[in-house]
């Protein structure tokens, strides 16, 4: 019997400027309303950097959530794509940082690390706040359950059990997320 798919979710951005925090916003939901089982890693991990190199090679899938702008897109879209879609983009479908999913998918493999990858993301309305600004637009934050379904459905349809950490009950197909409306500070 082989060991389940190793997967590794990487929530995306800084919470202190405004939209750019919608990937942390989907951690704070997915770690406070479900049990991940053990093969799925759930990581708030700011910024991507070239240290997280290591976690490819320990990884089979890593999923990336971030916020995307220049899409021509309705606020609040959610989009699936793999890595190479974002690649060196700096326009529609680009990532607000700098180290991208594909970079750090290059930069494993000139070490001899190998994993799949795919990436979900938002078209946000805010990304660059004049000041620190805590909290997400109005309409992406209203939006947010979208992109955790997005999340959840991928590892319901790559064969992970996932369930509510209040009864238990496996997610399945259909399930809509809800955030409470105390979420967006």
């Amino acid at each position: 019997m082989s060991s389940p798919e190793r997967v590794i979710v990487f929530c995306v951005g800084n919470r202190l400027m405004m939209d750019d925090g919608v990937g942390p916003a989907v951690f704070d939901e997915l770690q406070a309303t479900y049990d991940l089982p053990p093969e799925v890693e759930l990581m708030d991990v700011g910024c991507m950097s070239l240290s997280m190199v290591q976690l490819v090679d320990a990884a089979d899938h890593l999923i990336t959530v971030d916020a995307v702008d220049g899409t021509d897109a309705e606020v609040g879209t959610v989009f699936r794509f793999e890595p190479d879609a974002m690649a060196r983009h700096s326009s529609a479908m680009a990532s607000l940082h700098d180290l991208k999913l594909v970079d750090l998918f290059d930069a494993a493999e000139l070490l001899g690390y190998r994993a799949e990858g795919t990436c979900f993301g938002m078209q946000v309305e805010n990304r660059s706040p004049e000041v620190v600004t805590i909290g997400l637009s109005p309409r992406v934050f209203d939006a947010v359950p979208d992109l955790v379904d997005a999340v959840l459905a991928e590892l319901v349809l790559r064969g992970h059990i996932v369930t509510f950490k209040d009864s238990g009950a496996p997610v399945e197909r259909g399930w809509h997320h809800v955030m409470s409306a105390e979420s967006n500070s």
